[in-house]
């Protein structure tokens, strides 16, 4: 496996050569475009972990994890996972960490464990995602999207519950 990436680079290089095009000069046009798009999206990345940082630190989604612990219950979503739940939408590092949290304290067995497992992979970081997205693009009105993502991503947390509680417990 580990001869993937130069077999692949140098089939490439190999393929633009057949073509008689210029490898380097294609790859300088690359790293161009590729920093143009870096510059483009970094005033959006900035703010988005600026915010989420700021969130964690003031302790407003520990306050929200608290006032959501009832409406939680009604899907027994236990209180172990809700911070992941919250947090995972903003910030795919900081729910990956709170995961390995809910492993540390639960167990990697455990009902919580499993939920938390499942709702990180069948979730998105869908704030992130449209920053990076819509910064590249320019996109400035993003109608129904951000509606229908946080949406899926709350029907997602919920259904991860359910398939755990249907296949393991």
């Amino acid at each position: 496996m580990n001869f993937f990436v130069p077999l692949f680079i140098a089939f490439t290089v190999l393929y633009a050569l057949i073509k008689k095009e210029n490898v380097f000069s294609l790859f300088c046009d690359g790293v161009k475009d590729g920093l143009k798009t870096t510059i483009s999206i970094f005033p959006s990345i900035l703010g988005l972990v600026t915010g989420v940082g700021m969130l964690k630190a003031s302790g407003f989604f520990d306050l929200l994890s608290k006032y959501l612990l009832p409406v939680c219950n009604l899907f027994d979503i236990t209180a172990d996972i809700i911070p992941m739940a919250i947090l995972r939408p903003f910030s795919g590092s900081g729910s990956f960490s709170l995961l390995n949290n809910i492993f540390e304290s639960t167990g990697v067995n455990s009902f919580a464990s499993l939920c938390a497992s499942v709702m990180s992979g069948a979730t998105e970081t869908t704030f992130y995602t449209l920053a990076v997205y819509y910064g590249a693009t320019g996109v400035t009105k993003t109608r129904h999207n951000l509606i229908c993502s946080v949406s899926a991503d709350v029907f997602s947390f919920i259904l991860a519950v359910l398939t755990v509680k249907l296949f393991y417990f």
